[in-house]
């Protein structure tokens, strides 16, 4: 069994290795760990700095803080090769300002939970989801 401070140690290196990996840091990307059950739940979120809006990235489960970030890692390392790019047109409500926002995703639908993530849906007006031609 890993110590505490050994445990904090892993976790600040593995999150470092996801900052990088993305090449996102700061308050840019929060990492919000939620006891379920007796799982551990990673929600890893994106704050865009220029329309100060945050979205889901990716959520992992686990049995630990530890599990949940390993498996946040793989997936960061690989995300690209198994999900599809989704380009959203959105609006903020009492906002002029027509946004776009991009998201790796399974399908659409998935696409348009990460960005409501956390927030009542009538907060934002979706124009359109477009699926991006693989290049």
């Amino acid at each position: 069994m890993e110590s505490t401070s050994d445990v904090h140690v892993e976790s600040a290196r593995i999150q470092k290795q996801i900052e990088h990996h993305l090449g996102i840091s700061g308050s840019s990307l929060l990492f919000e760990f939620r006891q379920l059950d007796n799982k551990t739940r990673l929600d890893l979120i994106t704050v865009n700095p220029r329309h100060q809006q945050s979205f889901l990235f990716h959520s992992e489960v686990g049995f630990d803080r530890l599990e949940v970030l390993r498996k946040m890692l793989a997936y960061v390392k690989n995300y690209r090769d198994r999900e599809s790019s989704f380009t959203v047109q959105w609006m903020a409500r009492n906002d002029k300002e027509l946004n776009t926002s991009y998201f790796r995703a399974r399908n659409m639908y998935e696409a348009l939970d990460k960005l409501y993530y956390g927030r009542d849906m009538n907060t934002i007006t979706v124009f359109s989801v477009v699926m991006n031609p693989v290049s």
